[in-house]
């Protein structure tokens, strides 16, 4: 259950109803839909046709979907904000609902972010977007080693090749930029480093290390990290899923026990009076 659900009464019935499976599709297949018309209002000829009813059916999805986020906040109470998916939610719905007209009309193009909000309606991509933030951290090391060794391969290729190709190597962060083309193998081989191997043959015992390092091993870390990530969130929701089933186990024995001690007191009571 989400953090803060109600015990009883109407919330309790209200939160039971904007969690059920049910709803959630219904949602789910909201957001679909409105990914779609939005996208079709991209097109001149389908808003020259269809504009209006394209029009009427967003302005009817971002209506369900602020009277969602407004049911939650009173189901759920102070608790709603207390979870990081519902701050995305409540942003994302917030958003769609600022005027965009006049100096404002740069907003329609942020409505496509309501999409977004497949994310925390899909379980399976809150663990990988839960994945993601874990791994930050490393990530973050990672980024600075890349950003190095960067440094230093940009230093090196602007001293070597910058005279003769000050296209691609004349200032550092030119040959940063030529560098990270290198590095995503996007026309390395004939774009630039054939070219500079007319001039210089031995550039090969620069840029093919250069390769090895940043493409196949340093990339390759963020893999490792994303993928260590995603064990750590599933073992964590294992382990929360095994903790609530053992809490349901000892409050279901815990009530057996008190039916037979009741029982155990009505016998007793049924024999005294015999």
């Amino acid at each position: 259950m989400p953090p803060g659900y109600p015990e009883d009464g109407i919330r309790r019935r209200l939160a039971d109803i904007l969690c059920a499976n049910t709803f959630q599709w219904l949602i789910t297949a909201l957001i679909v839909i409105n990914a779609i018309t939005l996208g079709l209002e991209t097109s001149d000829t389908v808003m020259a046709t269809w504009g209006g009813v394209l029009e009427t059916v967003d302005g009817v999805i971002i209506i369900i979907f602020a009277a969602e986020v407004a049911l939650r906040i009173i189901a759920f109470g102070p608790a709603f904000f207390r979870t990081g998916w519902n701050w995305f939610d409540f942003l994302i719905v917030g958003m769609s609902l600022i005027p965009s007209a006049g100096n404002l009309s740069v907003l329609r193009s942020l409505r496509i972010l309501r999409v977004l909000r497949l994310i925390s309606v899909v379980p399976r991509m809150r663990v990988v977007v839960g994945a993601l933030l874990q791994a930050i951290p490393s990530m973050g090391t990672v980024a600075l080693l890349l950003g190095l060794i960067f440094y230093v391969a940009a230093v090196m290729a602007t001293k070597l090749f910058g005279a003769a190709f000050p296209q691609w190597f004349g200032t550092i962060g030119g040959s940063m930029y030529s560098l990270f083309q290198i590095m995503t193998l996007e026309s390395w081989s004939m774009g630039i480093v054939r070219p500079v191997m007319e001039q210089h043959t031995m550039a090969w015992l620069f840029f093919v290390p250069f390769i090895l390092i940043t493409t196949f091993a340093v990339l390759n870390l963020f893999v490792a990290i994303m993928v260590d990530g995603m064990g750590a969130m599933h073992k964590a929701e294992t382990e929360e899923a095994e903790a609530e089933a053992h809490s349901e186990r000892i409050a279901i024995g815990q009530e057996v026990r008190a039916i037979r001690r009741e029982l155990a007191e009505l016998r007793a009571e049924l024999a005294a009076k015999r």
